[in-house]
């Protein structure tokens, strides 16, 4: 039975996929447009989804505010996942392993291409973090450079957003154009220190924002901000070497110390072997 199934099986998606082909150049598209019409049935049901693992605000933070990007974002974890699953199958066509093994590992591989995908998301929004709190220092010096030659904070911020291309650039954009509009400058602020979810940055709109309300020197304010943002990358930067210091060591000990020892004592444990026989 598991015989006429690895045989039956291909041969009948490859009879589906002739049948599909000739139907495409009778029909002009025919398969084409159909495709077009799941993918978008798929993007909206995905839309329509109640979003338990916090997808849509991971995809807003990196800047992919409309709900399309959630629906397909869906879409390619789907197909990610059904490629997945397909693999097993192709090796049970080659007689590799048999259809049990197959089921399993079609299981196994649509599930964990599922979660690999997500993972994905996170590892994009974490290394945009990253790159914000590296950013962090030289922006703090940039603004209190112009603010501390004249320049009025909005001005310092539209002068930073226009100057640079980093991402805490582009924020500093958005809460330029939110005050263009009409929106007080200590609630774009706010805001934008809430959506980026750094500690350092949450400290230094609170204090920026303490000061523009009180009318205290903004310019001792940022200072102190500058010093506390470079003593604060400077240990950020001494933590990833001490975890890159641990980390090359696995290598060392696992398989540089191993061969070392071996190519050492291999020539005694040869010797001993051909006086022993």
């Amino acid at each position: 039975t598991m015989f006429w199934i690895q045989i039956l099986f291909p041969f009948s998606l490859t009879i589906l996929g002739i049948a599909l082909l000739y139907v495409n150049n009778q029909n002009n598209g025919f398969v084409k447009e159909n495709i077009r019409k799941a993918r978008s049935l798929i993007v909206d049901l995905g839309q329509r989804q109640n979003d338990k693992s916090e997808v849509k605000k991971r995809l807003e933070e990196i800047g992919k505010k409309d709900k399309y990007f959630y629906g397909e974002f869906r879409y390619r974890q789907l197909v990610v996942a059904t490629t997945a699953a397909v693999i097993p199958f192709i090796a049970l066509f080659l007689m590799v392993i048999d259809f049990t093994q197959a089921v399993g590992l079609a299981i196994f591989a649509s599930i964990g291409s599922y979660l690999i995908y997500d993972n994905h998301l996170s590892a994009q929004v974490k290394e945009r973090r990253d790159l914000i709190e590296s950013e962090f220092p030289a922006i703090v010096e940039m603004l209190t450079l112009a603010i501390a030659a004249g320049e009025t904070p909005i001005g310092a911020f539209a002068r930073i957003a226009d100057r640079s291309d980093c991402h805490l650039a582009k924020e500093f954009a958005k809460v330029v154009a939110q005050v263009r509009i009409g929106r007080p400058l200590h609630e774009a602020l706010d805001e934008m220190a809430r959506k980026l979810q750094s500690s350092s940055i949450r400290r230094f709109i609170d204090a920026l924002v303490m000061a523009l309300l009180r009318g205290a020197p903004i310019v001792e304010v940022l200072h102190r901000h500058v010093a506390e943002a470079r003593i604060n990358q400077r240990n950020l930067v001494m933590d990833k070497a001490g975890k890159a210091e641990t980390t090359m060591m696995i290598p060392i000990v696992f398989l540089i110390l191993p061969i070392s020892v071996l190519f050492a004592l291999w020539p005694s444990i040869n010797q001993l072997s051909f006086f022993a026989g």
